[in-house]
């Protein structure tokens, strides 16, 4: 592939990452749909907003992630029944109270975070330098979302750590 300077068969491995990258996305999505139709309670209106500027970023990234196998010159897969095959992100409950809804996110973002830190090992494998900068700034996004998510969910009783770091 003359544009990109990168052979198709050296890109298999990134593209592979990539599309179960891509069907995490899509369960991750229609969950966060789910919590964001369903929520109850004194959290309704925080969690409700929450929830779609969630799946809000979620549609995006997966419209990207799709678009880059495409700049790898692969297609990629777009049914349900191949997300399900591949994704480590389940279906759980659709009714379920505000806290499990912000744990099993936040239990979705690990492995997210660990798909896309695969990604970025194959990726690095064969120099694919778009690759490493579209998932590296997802995984900086994804990590304050959940250091935000996790905020929510602490008693206000609890603290960070404290302890000091020796130069």
């Amino acid at each position: 592939m003359s544009y990109l300077n990168m052979k198709d068969e050296k890109l298999i491995p990134v593209v592979v990452e990539l599309n179960t990258l891509l069907a995490d996305y899509h369960i991750y999505y229609q969950k966060l749909r789910s919590n964001h139709w369903n929520i109850l309670g004194k959290n309704f209106f925080d969690l409700h907003n929450k929830f779609e500027e969630m799946y809000n970023d979620a549609k995006i990234k997966i419209d990207e992630i799709a678009e880059r196998i495409l700049t790898l010159r692969f297609h990629p897969m777009s049914t349900f029944k191949d997300y399900f095959q591949v994704s480590a992100i389940t279906e759980k409950e659709g009714l379920k109270t505000d806290v499990d809804m912000v744990k099993e996110t936040l239990n979705d973002h690990k492995i997210l975070l660990k798909q896309m830190s695969k990604v970025i090992e194959k990726a690095e494998s064969v120099s694919d330098e778009g690759t490493i900068d579209l998932i590296g700034a997802y995984i900086r996004e994804l990590e304050k979302t959940s250091w935000m998510l996790d905020a929510w969910a602490k008693d206000t009783k609890d603290t960070l750590n404290t302890t000091p770091i020796e130069a």
